[in-house]
């Protein structure tokens, strides 16, 4: 009896459910920082492609079917017991801990870009199933309606975009250029509707009233012209709207937006059309500098906002064509462009260089300040 006794006492006891929950989900939390540094694990095996992704998928629809059964556990009265729990945890902790290790599998040789993309969607399953768990645990469910199941969509969305994942590192390529497009494109079309739009206060005032308030104040200083105009509600032209030299060098950084959009354009089509799955090392080179013309042009536009600093633009155009330049010439190098005399790199390049020399005669005035 002493010894049972003895025995018993040594058990560790387990939390409640929802304790279990709350340390569960700062366990899986932990597991993210792991995925972003992981390095792809060594081994002398042949890399077998379409084994790889048959694993890969298994696991992310043992994942979800992980989270379907935590969700419905947790759905209604009574809650598991903790014994119930733990078993949740650990089933779930398995899964995904496997889909980790199977991204890990995916050796570096097969292209860094297609290793990101893998990656991210792995941390969006472990992020799903982290915010899951703590939505269980913070408003545990009594109903189906309950936002407990939001979180196992969310777990649900993630693990199925791993079927829909570039299978190799052309394909992953082409897939961030069309990200870069499709963001320098939207840009470029927000900038042109702000010019459009530069003068959204016009016609709230007919033009005998402009006249009356332009006689009633004509010997009014500038600054109590601009202290009434904020009084009635009007903004200071100098904050919201361009100046005649404002507009004149919007001009040109639009056309270097445009050129922006049109380089990437070219360099997608020339990876889609002579790109080759084996020459991963290229494609990684061609998609880390074309992942920087997007921010560098939302850097531009909006500098270009009122009220303009025109020596910002110039300094921000420079590091537009910066980048646009070596993109052009690392495209130019590698085997995506066939024909290096190929006649639209000269011409872009060209273009690029123009549009930065029109900048430069309209801001030099700022330099010689």
């Amino acid at each position: 009896m002493a010894g049972t006794a003895a025995s018993a006492a040594v058990v560790p006891t387990l939390a409640p459910p929802l304790e279990q929950l709350r340390q569960f989900a700062g366990e899986l939390r932990l597991l993210m920082p792991r995925v972003r540094v992981g390095e792809a694990l060594e081994t002398t095996e042949e890399f077998n492609r379409e084994k790889f992704w048959s694993r890969l998928n298994e696991a992310a629809v043992t994942v979800a079917g992980e989270a379907t059964t935590l969700t419905a556990a947790f759905s209604r009265l009574p809650l598991p017991s903790p014994q119930e729990t733990q078993r949740f945890c650990e089933s779930i902790r398995v899964a995904t801990e496997a889909i980790i290790a199977v991204y890990y599998s995916l050796p570096k040789d097969q292209g860094i870009t297609l290793r990101k993309l893998v990656r991210d969607a792995v941390l969006d399953i472990v992020d799903g199933m982290a915010q899951l768990v703590e939505g269980l645990f913070i408003t545990p469910t009594q109903s189906p309606e309950n936002k407990d199941l939001i979180f196992c969509n969310t777990v649900w969305a993630a693990c199925q975009q791993v079927p829909r994942l570039p299978r190799d590192n052309k394909a992953a390529a082409l897939l961030m250029l069309t990200k870069s497009v499709d963001f320098v494109k939207d840009a470029h079309e927000e900038v042109e509707r702000a010019v459009e739009e530069c003068d959204p206060y016009s016609g709230l005032l007919n033009d005998s009233e402009e006249d009356n308030l332009g006689n009633d104040h004509r010997v009014d200083s500038d600054d109590r012209n601009d202290a009434e105009e904020d009084a009635l509600g009007f903004p200071n032209n100098r904050d919201v709207y361009w100046s005649e030299e404002d507009q004149e060098l919007i001009i040109p950084c639009l056309a270097l937006v445009k050129a922006s959009k049109a380089s990437l354009k070219k360099i997608r089509i020339s990876v889609a059309e002579n790109g080759k799955k084996d020459q991963v090392a290229q494609l990684d080179d061609i998609v880390d500098i074309t992942e920087e013309i997007s921010p560098s042009v939302d850097d531009l536009a909006l500098s270009i906002y009122p009220p303009m600093c025109h020596l910002t633009v110039r300094i921000n155009s420079a590091k537009l064509v910066s980048v646009l330049k070596k993109a052009l010439e690392i495209t130019k190098a590698s085997h995506a462009t066939p024909q290096p005399e190929d006649s639209w790199i000269p011409l872009l390049i060209s273009a690029v260089d123009h549009c930065m020399n029109r900048i430069k005669e309209l801001t030099q005035s700022e330099l010689e300040l």
